[in-house]
Order: C-alpha cells, then structure tokens, then sequence
C-alpha cells in the first residue's frame, strides 16, 4: 500500500438513493487526479448496475480478505458486507472513497486529515423515487430510509460536511471546493 499521509483522502457518504455514485462518478471524470477506490461487496448486483460498480464477491472471499488485513475498512451494513481493500493509487493521485459512515469513520481514525462528506437528497420523497427508480424493493426501501436516519446522526458527529444533491452541478462543485481547499492547504494545488 502506497502511503497516504500526503495525499487528499476524500469519504462521499450518505444513504441509499442519493446520488453518490453519480457525484463521484463526475467528479472522478472531471479531475484526472482523482483515484477512486473500487469497494468489495457480499451483496448480489442490482439489475441494470454496472459490472465495475463493486468487486462483486461470496462472503467466504471477502472474510479471507477481511483475516489477511486487506482492508482500509469494512462494515456489516445491513444484510450484507462491504469494504475498501488497502489502496494502492497511482503517483501523485489523491483518493476518493464511496463509501458508508461507518467506514468513514474507521478511515478518519487511520487519517485524520481525511474530508468527510455526506450527501443529502432533497427530501425522504426524492430519495424514495430514487430507490425505487433502481429496483429496491418496498421492504429494501423501508430499510434504507429507516437507516438514513441513523447515518444521519453518526455523520454528524464525526463531523462529516453535509452537500444537498438537489442539482448534481451545483453538488459536484460544492465537493469540488472542498478538494480544492483540502489541497491548498497541503500545498498539493
């Protein structure tokens, strides 16, 4: 693993149905120096969800990485696993994680300079429409909002910055002026 010390760490978080993907998505195709880290899940592939979007694994594979110490972090979220494997960005590379509170925080303990951001939906109705717009069930959509709450609350105490996914432009750019801040301040503009 590449060391991280002198590198922006950025954490997107934020409940199901947010966007977050799409955000990191733009951001990583804005700003070539951007690595995002491709996490490990035990859950099966949503339908229409890109091959690449996880490393698709059985629980069995990803307990033996979690044993042999390959992850950054990892949480049971709830039916399933998920995690990001030690990183190994490229020269010069500042990281990006999407990933879950939980993780975060795990992350922040190893790196404390690392940015926590959470993203909003613009309300519980718009992030319902967009769970059930990628094929979530009405229970798995039932779980995901009683769970937002909750990682609500942890982010906030962590400290997390919150940004409103009410316009993907105007989201993508308050995250962008984080980097830019974060980067300043390490003399890495």
């Amino acid at each position: 693993m590449v060391g991280l010390d002198d590198r922006t760490i950025v954490v997107v978080s934020g409940p199901g149905g947010v966007g977050k993907g799409t955000i990191v998505d733009e951001l990583t195709a804005r700003d070539d120096r951007l690595w995002l880290s491709r996490s490990w899940t035990t859950r099966p592939r949503r339908a229409g969800e890109p091959a690449d979007a996880y490393r698709f694994v059985d629980r069995a594979a990803f307990d033996a990485a979690v044993d042999a110490g390959r992850f950054l972090e990892w949480v049971e979220f709830l039916d399933y696993r998920q995690g990001t494997p030690l990183p190994d960005p490229p020269p010069g590379a500042d990281v990006i994680l999407e990933i879950d509170v939980q993780g975060g925080a795990q992350v922040r303990a190893r790196y404390p300079e690392t940015a926590l951001i959470f993203v909003e939906a613009p309300s519980a109705g718009h992030q319902r429409a967009r769970l059930r717009g990628r094929g979530d069930s009405d229970d798995r959509v039932a779980a995901r909002l009683d769970k937002a709450g909750e990682e609500r609350a942890m982010a906030e105490s962590l400290g997390y910055e919150t940004v409103v996914n009410d316009d993907l432009s105007r989201a993508v750019a308050a995250i962008e002026k984080i980097i830019a801040a974060d980067r300043r301040r390490r003399g890495r503009v």
